[in-house]
Formats: C-alpha cells, sequence, structure tokens
C-alpha cells in the first residue's frame, strides 16, 4: 500500500521513565528532536509518535517528573516539530508528528491542549482501559456512553473523554479514539446482575481472539448487550467478560463520523488474529 505511513512510537507505559528529563532543558529537547529526525530518515519511516505516561504525574512509580512537565511537554512537541519541518525541506517529504493521550480530565490539566494543537497531527486518545481489575467492581472496559443513574464506582467513557479534550480547545479533527481489541475478564463474588458492578477476586486481560474462541462459542456463557453503553459482555458461573465486538465497534466507528473526529486508533491488531474487528471498522468508515 503506497500510502501506508509508519511512524515510530517512543515511550509507553513502560519506557517513559526519562521524558521529564529529556524535556527539562533546551539542549535535552534539541538533543532528543535531532535524534528522532534523524532516526526517521536512516529507516524511511514517516514521522514520530510520542507517548508520554504521563506528564506531571501518573505512570510508573521510578518515572522521573516534575511540575514543569506541563509547559515542558509543550515546548518539546514545538522542537520536534520544527526539526521534521527542517527535515521536510531537505527530503521533499512530509513528516507527521502525534502523541497518545490520556482520558481523563487530570491528564489534560497536565498538559496544554491548546498550545500543542499547533505542532501535533493527531491526539490518538487511549480511550481503553476505562475500567479494569484495578477498580473495586467488575465493569465495561471501554464503554462508548456512560450509563444513567446511580452508579457504585466512578463513571468515564469514549464520549466523556472526547468531550473533555475537545472543550479544552483542541480541535476535533485531530482527534483519534482509541478502540480495545481485548477485553478483562473477573470471576465476581456472587451471582448478580449477570456480573456487572460487582465486587471480584480476580482480574485479567485477555485478547478478542481468546474470547471469541475460549468463551464467546461455549454454551455456558451467555451474551449481553449494554444499550446506553453500547458494548457488549459474557456471563456465566460467576464470570464476568468485557470486550468489544463487531456491534460495539459498529457503534463507535458511527460515533466517530457523528462528532467528526479524525478516525480509530487500535490497540492492538495482534489481539485479533481473524480481522474481525478490524473489518467491522473498515466497513463502519466506509
Amino acid at each position: 500500500n503506497p500510502n501506508l505511513k509508519i511512524l515510530i512510537s517512543i515511550g509507553g507505559w513502560n519506557w517513559s521513565g526519562k521524558f521529564s528529563d529529556t524535556a527539562s532543558t533546551d539542549a535535552s529537547r534539541i538533543a532528543f528532536a535531532e535524534s528522532c529526525a534523524e532516526f526517521i530518515v536512516k529507516y524511511g519511516l514517516d514521522g514520530i509518535d510520542l507517548d508520554w505516561e504521563y506528564p506531571v504525574g501518573g505512570g510508573l512509580s521510578t518515572n522521573s517528573k516534575r511540575p514543569q512537565d506541563k509547559q515542558n511537554f509543550t515546548l518539546l512537541l514545538k522542537k520536534i516539530r520544527e526539526k521534521l519541518d527542517e527535515q521536510e525541506l531537505k527530503d521533499y517529504k512530509q513528516y507527521s508528528l502525534t502523541i497518545a493521550g490520556g482520558a481523563s480530565q487530570y491528564y489534560i490539566n497536565n498538559i496544554e491542549p491548546e498550545k500543542i494543537k499547533d505542532y501535533v497531527d493527531y491526539v490518538n486518545i487511549m480511550t481503553y482501559d476505562l475500567h479494569g481489575p484495578w477498580d473495586a467492581y467488575s465493569d465495561f472496559n471501554a464503554p462508548l456512553y456512560n450509563k444513567s443513574g446511580a452508579s457504585t464506582q466512578y463513571k468515564i467513557s469514549v464520549d466523556t473523554s472526547v468531550g473533555l479534550w475537545i472543550n479544552s480547545g483542541f480541535p476535533k479533527d485531530k482527534l483519534i479514539v482509541g478502540v480495545p481489541f481485548y477485553g478483562y475478564i473477573y470471576q465476581v463474588n456472587i451471582d448478580s446482575n449477570n456480573g456487572l458492578l460487582q465486587k471480584f477476586t480476580a482480574g485479567k486481560a485477555l485478547s478478542y481472539s481468546s474470547i471469541k474462541t475460549n468463551y464467546a462459542s461455549k454454551g455456558e456463557f451467555s451474551r449481553h448487550f449494554d444499550s446506553e453503553s453500547m458494548v457488549p459482555w459474557l456471563y456465566g458461573d460467576k464470570t464476568f467478560i468485557s470486550y468489544d465486538d463487531g456491534q460495539s465497534m459498529k457503534a463507535k466507528t458511527d460515533y466517530i463520523k457523528s462528532v467528526g473526529l479524525g478516525g480509530a486508533m487500535i490497540w492492538e491488531l495482534s489481539q485479533d488474529y481473524n480481522n474481525e474487528l478490524l473489518n467491522s471498522i473498515y466497513e463502519g468508515f466506509k
């Protein structure tokens, strides 16, 4: 595919430990930006994706972090954009700069969305892991909308996260919605509410391929679909599984189109071995 663009993603949950130090001085920002440009030219890539998890606070406890990260994050992106622009003039080629962005108000408070919009082509919002085994109750991994009424647990959804970014002054056509090709399985304590919003003893991630093969096709599990959150779940014998399927992916692509967002980002391709979810997204964007 001659139109395929390949970017190198730098950072991530495990590799964000030195970003705060890298962004802290003009000299270190220049050195990093120059190395980014050199790397993509050497390997014939199309740009840089910066995945700093996270400026100011959050992420691994061992990460370097400081209050000045908020402004330094902007300065780091500005410097990378400048170096990419310089390289474009040399190579007669466009280079992209994107970031992986958090889904919460806390994250947005720790960056400068109204400023970084001038430097990045897209923000890939990590609108998954909105709930997980770190919570007190079993819940949906990536609900499109919040359920109405009172809840025993905090509420967050794709829609609320997108709204936070738009309200921060970031252009919606540069927002990319993250969608998961995985889910979470919980062993709940009691057989109630088909496993939703229950205390649990254990929880872990499962790929969509594993969910489809080992659980969805088994007679002891029943599929349910929440008409408010627009996501499915499986339940059987005190086992609750939150995931996305073709129906929920169609709802998300419809949402992306209706709001006028930039597209979808997937985490991650290998977890959908037969391309079922990928095809759902492709068909949804036609």
